[in-house]
């Protein structure tokens, strides 16, 4: 038996309609009504676990320092091992692309980064030290999860020259590959509170690929105000 055009019409419409991404919020079609509210980016999100263990913080597990976070004085973790397994790769597979790294700066202490902020300040002053170096307490430094590195090759070591190096180009795009993101990244630096480092990585695991996706830093990440 042959459908009729009218209703055959009236059925593809509720179809269109019902599949449709920005469907209306009812569907008036075949004698009855249907009701529904779509979920929302919103409604979809977790919330951020912050946690405080000991004196150190925690957004989903992930260890955060930063200008208004800090960690405490006697917390002495040294280099961490998975940072160390992470980097070596890092360079050995950088090697195969005929590129170079070195390593800059790994694990300081409380107080080693003291000294290098008072010596900071004392050469340049205060305001313009706090762009570039963190005060004891304040650095990803002492987490042992942080590293600088640099260009072998070109011996481009903690400069923003850094960025057009063959090393810098290959890394920005696979670092997270290997856990690390950059963390001081160009154009969040009043977010951050430091200047743009192409050479400093932070080491947060599994976590690294969809930061990196995002774009966005810990602190937006992480949602930290």
């Amino acid at each position: 038996m042959k459908v009729s055009g009218f209703i055959a019409a009236v059925f593809a419409a509720a179809v269109l309609a019902a599949c449709s991404s920005e469907a209306p919020e009812e569907i008036e079609a075949t004698g009855f009504t249907k009701s529904y509210e779509p979920l929302t980016f919103s409604e979809l999100d977790v919330p951020v676990n912050i946690e405080v263990i000991d004196g150190i913080t925690y957004a989903d597990g992930v260890l955060i320092v930063n200008k208004e976070i800090p960690l405490p004085a006697d917390y002495n973790p040294e280099m961490q091992p998975e940072v160390i397994d992470a980097y070596t790769q890092l360079f050995e597979d950088a090697k195969e692309q005929g590129l170079y790294f070195e390593l800059v700066s790994g694990f300081r202490s409380y107080d080693y980064q003291a000294g290098l902020y008072n010596n900071y300040v004392a050469r340049d002053g205060k305001e313009a030290a706090d762009r570039y170096s963190a005060e004891p307490g304040h650095s990803e430094h002492q987490t042992g999860l942080a590293i600088d590195v640099g260009s072998y090759d070109s011996a481009v070591l903690l400069q923003t020259s850094f960025e057009y190096t063959p090393e810098f180009q290959w890394l920005k795009d696979i670092a997270h590959e290997y856990g690390f993101i950059i963390r001081y990244m160009k154009g969040k630096e009043d977010i951050t509170g430091y200047m743009y480092e192409p050479w400093h990585l932070r080491y947060v695991g599994d976590k690294a690929p969809a930061i990196y996706e995002s774009g966005l830093t810990l602190e937006e990440y992480f949602e930290l105000d």
